[in-house]
């Protein structure tokens, strides 16, 4: 990933962490799996285990204590109805970005085009 990929990222993945907990509950290396499943195959655990100890305190999310086959309880996050609230605005305020930087896509011309 690129560093300006990479800092995009940082702005919208509370966002994309919360979506995929609204689909079902998961821990934080599921998280990363489906991440990475999702072409995001640079962001590191420890950057999913310190965006979901934010969510967490800020009240986004309910954690589930879960016993493992292998060492310590997982924490089992899931969207609560305030972190569904976030989501929902996050998607609006993502359309409207999303909507305003086509247009400017469109329609501002690319300077490198200008000698064609």
């Amino acid at each position: 990933m690129g560093n300006q990929t990479t800092e995009m990222l940082k702005g919208t993945l509370e966002g994309i962490v919360l979506a995929i907990l609204a689909v079902r509950p998961a821990y934080g290396y599921e998280i990363t799996a489906q991440l990475r499943d999702q072409g995001f195959s640079e962001i590191a655990e420890g950057t999913i285990y310190a965006l979901l100890v934010r969510i967490e305190q800020r009240g986004l999310v309910d954690v589930e204590k879960v016993p493992s086959e292998k060492g310590p309880p997982r924490k089992v996050y899931s969207l609560n109805a305030l972190g569904g609230g976030y989501l929902e605005e996050f998607w609006r305020t993502w359309s409207f970005l999303a909507e305003r930087i086509e247009q400017l896509h469109h329609n501002i011309k690319n300077p490198q085009d200008e000698g064609e």
